[in-house]
């Protein structure tokens, strides 16, 4: 098992490291001009980066024309998911076979207007309550009511009108006439993800987030908001957009790049650093993919940056999680009762658990499949009350997923 080096050394950097994004002729934007963003970015070029995002001023300091270009890029510019210049906002990985069954019976309208770059959608979470962070139309939504079946609850919560509209048309008729239940489970709410007043503290078992929070200027709010409404043992499960370095100002508060999930894609260290800021001690890549730009435009501007998509897990377990793996002499052992994961569980990208198999695991893994909604999956012997030092880490293995490409959607 793999804990630390793959947390501080993510692979998906090491494997985009040197190699050049593959431009088409086609395609081309007419881009405003870099000199010219979309808000005034923030006076004090002295702020280091952390400080940046703990005040809310990774996209500049207005962050009320972020979320007005974003209303509009896919309120008004994005008719569908053909028109995106970028693989950024498209699933280049297939769903499992499950959830792609499932996708058949949510509505065109629907699919046609997704944005994701992932499939944030674990398997096994009959019963749970669901939050789905800039749910937009409702795709995930849709698709995780079915998941948790009729006892179990999904909210959607977005900021476009628009979005919502359609995500709202069809409730009644998908969960009474296509589900069977006697009543809908989903809702949808406007709202801003940096501020869940909605939402209780600890009311949510799972959160999911498909290509959004990179949109957002103030990503250590969304993340303390999430931190808030988990209830312990509950988990954030989402996709989104990072970059193997931090990009200057002027390209964050680019209109385009920004509509395009890569101007406010975070550093994938410094995601790391504010996740552990805000509770969320030991983040756990679970499938990285590479991001083709495709726009000659674009790739001009953004010059050597490369960008992947990451499924993130982010487990709320107060008191349980360290910000380096421990060893106490743990054993995890799975049962194999999840939906779609009989003969093996993968929990991350360098932790597959197979049925029946006993697994030394460090202390931060242990609670993650022994103190969360996983738990009643996993057998764990062993407590913390011997210490043995740091874990034995090595290098995953890991092979580099094959590069998303525009408008290249497995569902």
């Amino acid at each position: 098992a793999v804990c630390m080096l793959n947390r501080l050394r993510n692979p998906a950097v090491r494997a985009l490291q040197g190699k050049r994004r593959p431009m088409s002729k086609c395609c081309s934007a007419v881009l405003p001009p870099v000199a010219s963003p979309i808000m005034a970015v923030q006076s004090s070029d002295q702020m280091a980066p952390m400080q940046e995002l703990l005040a809310g001023q990774h996209l500049g300091s207005d962050s009320q024309a972020v979320k007005t270009s974003v209303q509009e890029y896919y309120g008004q510019t994005l008719a569908n998911s053909k028109d995106l210049k970028t693989s950024a906002c498209t699933a280049c990985q297939p769903p499992p076979a499950a959830i792609r069954a499932m996708l058949r019976d949510v509505p065109k309208e629907i699919l046609d207007k997704f944005y994701g770059c992932g499939t944030p959608l674990p398997l096994g979470v009959e019963g749970l309550r669901v939050l789905d962070l800039g749910c937009g139309t409702g795709r995930d939504v849709y698709v995780a009511a079915r998941m948790v079946g009729e006892q179990g609850s999904v909210t959607g919560i977005d900021m476009t009108p628009g979005q919502l509209d359609v995500a709202r048309k069809y409730v009644d008729e998908y969960t009474r006439g296509v589900l069977g239940y006697a009543r809908p489970n989903m809702t949808f709410i406007e709202g801003q993800i940096e501020n869940l007043s909605s939402i209780a503290d600890a009311s949510q078992d799972l959160i999911i987030s498909n290509c959004v929070i990179n949109l957002s200027p103030d990503k250590a709010s969304v993340l303390r908001e999430a931190y808030r409404v988990l209830a312990p043992g509950g988990e954030m499960y989402f996709s989104d957009v990072y970059c193997d370095r931090r990009l200057p100002k002027e390209l964050r508060t680019h209109p385009v790049l920004l509509g395009e999930c890569l101007g406010g894609a975070l550093y994938v260290q410094d995601f790391i650093r504010l996740c552990r800021q805000m509770g969320f001690m030991d983040p756990r890549a679970l499938e990285t993919a590479p991001i083709l730009v495709t726009d000659p435009a674009l790739a001009d501007l953004l010059g050597n940056a490369q960008f992947f998509s990451t499924t993130y897990r982010l487990f709320k377990v107060p008191g349980r999680l360290e910000d380096l793996c421990e060893e106490y002499g743990q054993v995890a052992v799975y049962k194999g009762t999840l939906q779609g994961n009989r003969h093996a569980y993968a929990l991350d990208d360098h932790h597959t658990f197979v049925t029946g198999k006993p697994m030394l695991v460090c202390g931060n893994t242990a609670a993650m499949v022994g103190e969360t909604w996983l738990g009643k999956h996993f057998t764990i012997t062993g407590d913390r009350s011997v210490h043995f030092g740091l874990f034995d880490c090595g290098t995953p293995a890991t092979t580099a997923a094959a590069p998303c490409a525009p408008g290249g959607a497995c569902c």
